[in-house]
This record gives C-alpha cells, sequence and structure tokens, in this order.
C-alpha cells in the first residue's frame, strides 16, 4: 500500500483523542505537518472532551471529517466498550466519515470494544498495538530506568515491542488516505524480545548499568500499592502483566508494513535515538 499523500486537504478538522498522549501527540503533529486541521480532544482542550462526561464530546465531534480514537486508561477497563461505542455511534449522527481506533494486542475485552465501534457504522481502522516502546521512555517505566534496576511480573516472554512513531503513522493513513477502512492492522516491531533483552539494548545505547528482575505478581502489585498507584491503574496493569503477557503475542506481525509499504522500526534504533536525548541519565 502507498503512503501518497492526499490530493486535497480537507478543511474540516480531525478530532485527536487524546491529542497529549504518546501516540495521540504524534497523530497531531504529523496531521499539522500535512496541512490537515487539527482539533485536539482532552479535557483541557476547547472544546473540552472528558470522557466521564459524556455532554462533552457532540461539542468536540461537531463539524470533524475524521477522528482518531485513543481511550484511556486502555480499552481493556470495565465498562470501555460501552463508553467508545456511545462516542461512535455520536460521531455516526455527527456525520464523521472515518474513524481510526486504537486497540490492545491480545486484549478480548479490546476486541469486544472493536466490535461495537465498527458496528456504530462509521467506517472504521482498527489499530492493534504490541508494547509500546516509549513505555520505557515515556512512561510508567521511565522511572525504573532511571533507578537503574526494571522489576516486573514477567519472566522469559517475549513481545515484538512497536515503535509509537509507526503506530501513529498507520494511524495518520488511516485518516488520510482511501483503501483503509474495514482494516484491522495488528502492529508490531520486527522482532521478538525479552523485557531483560529490551532493558539489556536500553543500557547498551544508553551507556549504563541497567538490571531486569523479575518478580512475583503479588509482590510487585504490592510495591505499587505503597506507592500510592489508584485501584483502576492497579487492576489494569495487574491484568495486562497477569493474563496479556502469558505468551499469546509472542509473535511478530505484519501490520506496518501492510498499511504503510515499509518494514517496522526495530527497537535499537529506538533506543539508539531515544538514547541520544538524554532522557535515560538522572
Amino acid at each position: 500500500m502507498t503512503t501518497e499523500l492526499p490530493t486535497t486537504t480537507p478543511t474540516a478538522p480531525t478530532l485527536v483523542v487524546g491529542a497529549t498522549g504518546k501516540t495521540g501527540r504524534r497523530v497531531a503533529a504529523e496531521l499539522a505537518r500535512r496541512g490537515v486541521p487539527v482539533r485536539a480532544g482532552s479535557r483541557s482542550a476547547t472544546p473540552p472532551l472528558d470522557w466521564d462526561d459524556a455532554t462533552t464530546w457532540a461539542p468536540a465531534l461537531a463539524g470533524t471529517r475524521a477522528a482518531y480514537v485513543s481511550f484511556f486508561p486502555d480499552l481493556a477497563v470495565p465498562g470501555a466498550g460501552e463508553t467508545v461505542g456511545a462516542f461512535a455511534a455520536l460521531a455516526a449522527r455527527e456525520g464523521v466519515e472515518r474513524l481510526v481506533l486504537l486497540s490492545g494486542r491480545g486484549e478480548e475485552e479490546a476486541q469486544r470494544a472493536e466490535e461495537v465501534v465498527r458496528a456504530a457504522g462509521v467506517p472504521t481502522t482498527i489499530v492493534r498495538a504490541a508494547w509500546f516502546c516509549q513505555n520505557f521512555s515515556e512512561s510508567f517505566l521511565l522511572d525504573a530506568v532511571l533507578g537503574g534496576t526494571v522489576a516486573l511480573p514477567v519472566d522469559g516472554i517475549a513481545e515484538p515491542f512497536v515503535d509509537a512513531d509507526d503506530i501513529a503513522a498507520v494511524a495518520v493513513a488511516a485518516l488520510t488516505e482511501d483503501g483503509h477502512a474495514g482494516e484491522v492492522y495488528e502492529v508490531t516491531g520486527p522482532r521478538l524480545l525479552t523485557f531483560a533483552d529490551a532493558v539489556a539494548e536500553i543500557a547498551a545505547a544508553a551507556g549504563r548499568e541497567l538490571s531486569y528482575v523479575s518478580v512475583p505478581l503479588d509482590e510487585w502489585t504490592a510495591e505499587l500499592v505503597r506507592a500510592g498507584v489508584d485501584d483502576d491503574t492497579l487492576a489494569l496493569l495487574s491484568y495486562l502483566f497477569a493474563e496479556v503477557l502469558d505468551g499469546r503475542n509472542a509473535h511478530t506481525t505484519d501490520g506496518v508494513q501492510r498499511a504503510l509499504g515499509r518494514p517496522p522500526r526495530d527497537f535499537g534504533a529506538f533506543a539508539a535515538d531515544t538514547a541520544a536525548t538524554g532522557v535515560w541519565h538522572a
């Protein structure tokens, strides 16, 4: 599939839900680079969009041509499917022409949410993503890297970590080009790494000592409780580590290649470029 830019630039904006998140801000930036008007969808935007307040959805959707939808904190949380389904149904009534939904690979609850969104009637593309490389640099694992020891309740399970830039590129293609409606792009990196492998590659790229330690789930969750992690986040992380990281995703897929006509970015390239920013040095 080609990555040619559209011949005309739409004048109606594209709504980017989660425009300050890891993928949303990348989607918004690339759309803006292409000259596509962007409307940020977040609680701090104007108009605001709050997943917990359905009265904010219609003003955010009004007059938009397309929407990128990332649900916070994750489509796997209870009630997420009903919420995003109602949002998609409203988008259909508002005349939105395209939806791109960010989903989670190997998450059965997320895949049920996908079905509800597709049933709303808006031409939809699903971007079903593996674990983000950027979880080590922009998310909850950064503090552990800075501390020198990454301790997680997973041992020996391989994951094809995907770069958030690739996720955003696939989403932008689906939002701006023809031929992506109805597709499910399962996006991964080009190779499998265990978490220990990933930490070792970060250490080599950053030129510092890092260690990876596998810990029991109950010990790890107890530490999160002591750190003040809220119950919803705790339940989500426990689900992801206890169930999703069970080997079901230990294979690569061709989603990036199919959507963009090029291979996905390797974890090594992510580690080298990120190390150069200095983010992994306290």
